[in-house]
């Protein structure tokens, strides 16, 4: 569930474009605009309307299809309301209708009672159903503040973490200097979709596509690389981990084994790059990228590396063991 309170208000006023634009806008009932919308769901109230309230799911957006409004029209030509009335005795979040259709005047008057708001969209029901349930999973999702940069490197999301100093807003600026782009800097906001995706995005949109560099301060990418160099959201698919050199510490040479770190219950693939001077970490990084892409096609370049050294042993202790017998002439 979402970590603050999410209203009808907030739903109209989400700046949404294109192909996530709802198109809402409150035809009726103003007055509950502040109702809250605690499930990220719809419900299809044909059955209330009919008179058949068990399990109701009132708590949940109700969604009115031209069959919805066929009957209701139906209701309203035999001047029956008792049914819409104990429809609106239940305290349900609010009531929106496709196709820019428009409830009958008994229907209008009952919600403005009720205070419960009346919306509408010009979106047919199953196009404005896939918009809103994508919507609302992204808004009501498990979220999470974490501190690194998000790049974009070769369609790979990439979140560059470490320690304050180590050089990951450097390692980032020098990637969008390569024709990479930047989704956030410092502060990232990670958002779990669908209980199996991570989304990253800034988590303050007045400060987004900015960067802290040491030296020249605080630089807009925006303006010095254009849009190009920036997109708002992007799921993370591989972290990296930057921390100085330890010449004391054995690191992974082969990488035949992978290591992955939970973000939100949601293994993704980890890889700790060591930093020194003479280390070009952006290149290691677009590698990284690169063999991550070869990994998610079903190619491991560590194993197959140790399967060929394994076949070449075999095959040279044969020959060894062939060409040594003593009865061999």
């Amino acid at each position: 569930m979402a970590d603050r309170v999410f209203t009808v208000l907030d739903l109209i006023d989400l700046d949404l474009k294109e192909h996530n634009s709802l198109n809402l806008r409150c035809i009726g009932g103003r007055k509950g605009l502040g109702r809250s919308i605690d499930i990220p769901d719809l419900n299809r109230p044909m059955g209330a309307i009919m008179g058949f309230f068990e399990d109701f799911a009132y708590q949940r957006i109700q969604l009115f299809g031209r069959g919805e409004v066929a009957f209701l029209r139906q209701l309203e030509n035999e001047g029956k309301t008792e049914t819409i009335r104990e429809m609106f005795g239940y305290a349900m979040p609010c009531c929106i209708f496709t196709h820019s259709s428009c409830p009958h005047k008994d229907f209008f008057e009952i919600a403005e009672k009720a205070q419960c708001p009346i919306l509408q969209t010009d979106l047919g029901s199953a196009d404005f159903s896939a918009r809103i349930m994508r919507i609302l999973s992204r808004i009501f999702s498990p979220r999470q503040i974490i501190h690194g940069v998000l790049v974009e490197v070769y369609g790979l999301g990439i979140l560059i973490q470490g320690d304050s100093g180590v050089g990951k807003s450097e390692t980032a600026l020098e990637l969008i200097h390569r024709g990479h782009r930047l989704v956030a800097d410092d502060v990232v906001e990670i958002n779990c979709i669908y209980g199996n995706t991570l989304m990253g995005a800034g988590a303050n949109k007045i400060i987004g596509h900015h960067m802290e560099i040491r030296g020249p301060g605080i630089i807009n990418i925006t303006h010095l690389f254009g849009v190009r160099a920036i997109r708002d959201r992007k799921e993370v698919q591989l972290v990296v981990e930057l921390e100085e050199w330890d010449s004391d510490k054995n690191y992974d040479r082969l990488g035949a084994e992978d290591h992955t770190i939970e973000l939100l219950g949601v293994n993704i693939p980890k890889l700790t790059v060591p930093v020194k001077p003479g280390r070009n970490i952006p290149i290691i990084i677009e590698t990284a990228a690169m063999n991550e892409r070869l990994k998610s096609m079903g190619y491991h370049a560590a194993r197959e590396f140790n399967k060929n050294i394994l076949k070449w042993i075999e095959s040279d202790a044969t020959r060894s063991v062939f060409f040594g017998h003593d009865d061999i002439i």
